[in-house]
């Protein structure tokens, strides 16, 4: 265990943890806005794997990263509409919808797969971007400045978020029709469009969240994603809504299962032990989860579909 506790492997362990959390952020802070709109997604993870392949198949074919992230957004976008169209438009049951949208990812990527790849190739992965001169103080720089891009975009996203969510028009609408639609409507905010605009902008992030663990790892597989996106999605919970909150969420379970990982690798945790470690992330969230839930209300139209009288 003292092999652990050295500077070297609890360095590797938070830049790791940083790195982890990026999907998870990505996915957590599009599912708030949909959230705070009133409109719960179960089909973050689905949305998750189908951007992650999409990124994948295009940066295979162009060898461009760019373009599957682009790709990525553009999927989280298709899907945003689709969803958007059976929630807010047909109203269906969100809770079914979603696990629906989430089954539908998880065999249309397996399907593509296998007819368009079939056998595992590797693409190249995100490179590490280093921010000159941060990067080079001691400790700080490689826990916080040695990261990929998407990283820094995950991150810049927290105040961008809470900025449009809490000080704009466009905010205070979505925050309006997550509360009170039926008062949102008799002041002239068009409800289910605010809500179509969050879906979408939702879904996007779910989208590249995908794409970012696909460029990542540099390879994609089936279920990818491995329940990252319902976690993302009960992180949405653990922050309260709240941006900064959704953030700490993602940076504990990061940093969490880059522990475990580490553990694994130094060889300190082996064979049953291992598997049960393996599981400490998600029951921590959960945990975590029960405790702060207690403590905080969701949007008061949460899950509830909007519908003008007359």
């Amino acid at each position: 265990m003292s092999d652990f506790f050295t500077a070297t492997v609890l360095v590797a362990t938070l830049a790791s943890g940083i790195r982890l959390a990026t999907p998870f952020l990505f996915a957590a802070l599009g599912e708030t806005i949909g959230q705070r709109s009133g409109v719960l997604n179960l089909g973050v993870e689905g949305v998750m794997l189908i951007g992650a392949y999409a990124a994948y198949i295009t940066a295979l074919r162009t060898g461009s990263s760019l373009a599957g992230v682009l790709a990525a957004l553009a999927a989280g976008a298709a899907m945003g509409i689709v969803y958007a169209f059976i929630t807010v438009v047909m109203h269906a049951t969100q809770g079914i919808s979603g696990i629906g949208i989430f089954l539908f990812g998880l065999g249309f990527t397996d399907l593509l797969f296998r007819t368009q790849v079939g056998t595992p190739v590797p693409i190249d992965g995100l490179g590490s971007a280093r921010i000159p001169g941060l990067a080079d103080l001691p400790v700080v720089g490689e826990v916080l400045f040695e990261h990929s891009v998407l990283t820094y975009v995950a991150f810049a996203l927290v105040p961008v978020v809470w900025f449009v969510v809490n000080r704009t028009t466009f905010g205070l609408n979505i925050r309006a029709v997550g509360e009170t639609p039926e008062a949102a409507d008799t002041l002239g905010v068009r409800v289910n469009v605010v809500r179509t605009w969050a879906i979408i902008i939702g879904n996007m992030m779910a989208g590249l969240a995908g794409g970012t663990l696909a460029l990542d790892v540099g390879i994609f597989q089936q279920n990818l994603t491995s329940g990252q996106g319902f976690i993302a999605v009960a992180l949405v919970y653990f922050g309260a809504w709240r941006s900064s909150g959704v953030m700490a969420g993602a940076l504990l379970f990061g940093v969490v299962s880059s522990t475990v990982l580490q553990l694994k690798t130094l060889g300190i945790i082996v064979g049953a032990t291992s598997t049960i470690a393996a599981m400490a992330p998600a029951v921590l969230t959960i945990v975590v989860l029960v405790l702060v839930s207690r403590r905080i209300g969701a949007p008061a139209a949460l899950t509830v579909p909007f519908e003008r009288d007359g």
